[in-house]
């Protein structure tokens, strides 16, 4: 057996990195604590204004900044010493939190009305917008700077692992916190859970920039990033999937809604159902840590971005709660299958002096349109109805990966 082939077939062989423990742990902690203030923030608003189109500005108000900023985020990323920058994001993040919670005191409801606090809260998000710009593709910059490249596919699949088993216990966590200690005392448990994660990526390793990465002018570096993005047609086909199945697929923004006035549940009910796809996700995940694929990797993309689609629809229609609940599951494991192969691709086709921008161009395409997916949801409710919104992005998804089977053969042939 190979070297190689040992490596693939160990599921633990980038866990036995001390760094990349204290990685994955780190971001354990602040994933979870940022899905736990992503559902209370959700719940928040829409009982402060009682609009299923304010909660779409939510993701609004943070992609502006995110979007916005990317593109130089990516350079700032190369030419920057990387633990610095993610300490500096993650503590950001802390302080966000803390004026959440100010805002979440009985001072602040006496001294202002819903409309002033749901209006600062959207500021809040804004800030953090600017700060994601910046932290998240630093994150996956960090996991290939500390796994050599023949752990990457290995390390990459703990890592999305770990972050859906975050997301989950988050989503979870907030809507059992909210409950149980109201609104102030979940915003404390989410300081927390920042200042935890902080602790343990302290303990990484100084990563200074590649020598020829800090030697290019901004402009220069960017165009550079974005000239490989697109030239590297397996890389732009998986990042493109995904981004239309996320934006048209954004189910979960509704699901304050659903759980409110359609399903009738209360904040428990809204905690689980709003983690139901990072449950079915975390349960792909793990498989493919044990069972990694070996072949027809682009074929499995877009038929698992078709399943979602179904899911979506299916959620849409629901009025029952498990129904609800396995849709969302089963559209999580599908999610799980497209996220693994196409975090593997990026890392395996991207040279480290280049990741920062590619994990930014990267962060434009797939993770801004979540929160422009959320938008659309929103806007899309407030224009034909709850119902009919998420029926349409579910639809919407299924025609983009019949779309790209068809017109993608290049992605659809892809094995690595």
């Amino acid at each position: 057996m190979s070297i190689q082939s040992s490596i693939n077939n160990n599921p633990f062989e980038s866990v036995k990195i001390r760094e990349f423990r204290n990685l994955l742990m780190g971001r354990f902690l602040f994933i979870m604590s940022l899905r736990m203030m992503s559902t209370l923030v959700g719940w928040w608003i829409y009982k402060l204004t009682s609009a299923p189109f304010a909660i779409g500005l939510i993701g609004l108000s943070e992609v502006v900044p995110a979007l916005t900023l990317a593109l130089y985020a990516g350079h700032f990323i190369d030419i920057s010493e990387k633990r610095k920058l993610l300490l500096t994001g993650v503590f950001l993040y802390f302080c966000a939190a803390g004026i959440l919670f100010f805002l979440s005191t009985r001072f602040t409801a006496i001294h202002l009305t819903n409309h002033w606090i749901a209006i600062c809260i959207y500021a809040v998000i804004f800030c953090t917008g600017i700060v994601r710009a910046f932290t998240g593709p630093t994150f996956n910059v960090l996991l290939a700077l500390i796994v050599p490249r023949q752990a990457l596919q290995n390390a990459t699949t703990w890592n999305q692992g770990a972050w859906l088993t975050a997301s989950v216990s988050g989503h979870a966590l907030g809507g059992f916190c909210i409950a149980v200690s109201g609104i102030p005392g979940t915003l404390l448990f989410i300081c927390a859970g920042i200042f935890s994660g902080l602790l343990l990526l302290t303990q990484l390793k100084p990563k200074p920039p590649i020598a020829h990465s800090s030697e290019k002018k901004t402009w220069d570096s960017v165009k550079e990033g974005i000239h490989f993005v697109f030239k590297t047609k397996d890389l732009l086909g998986a990042i493109t999937l995904d981004m239309f199945a996320v934006f048209f697929g954004g189910a979960v923004a509704m699901v304050p809604v659903y759980a409110s006035d359609i399903l009738n549940v209360g904040p428990e009910g809204f905690g689980i159902l709003n983690g139901a796809a990072d449950i079915g996700a975390i349960c792909s995940v793990l498989l493919l840590t044990i069972f990694p694929m070996q072949k027809r990797q682009g074929q499995r993309l877009i038929i698992a971005v078709s399943g979602f689609g179904i899911c979506i629809i299916v959620f849409a229609l629901s009025r029952l709660y498990l129904l609800s609940f396995l849709a969302l599951m089963i559209s999580g494991i599908l999610d799980g299958i497209s996220v693994v192969i196409r975090g593997t691709i990026m890392q395996l086709k991207t040279p480290d002096g280049m990741k920062g921008r590619v994990m930014s161009v990267n962060s434009m395409f797939v993770n801004s349109s979540n929160e422009l997916g959320q938008f659309e949801s929103g806007l899309m409710a407030k224009l034909i109805g709850v119902v009919p919104s998420v029926v349409f992005g579910g639809c919407m998804t299924l025609v983009v990966a019949l779309t790209t089977w068809v017109k993608a053969p290049g992605l659809r042939k892809l094995e690595y």
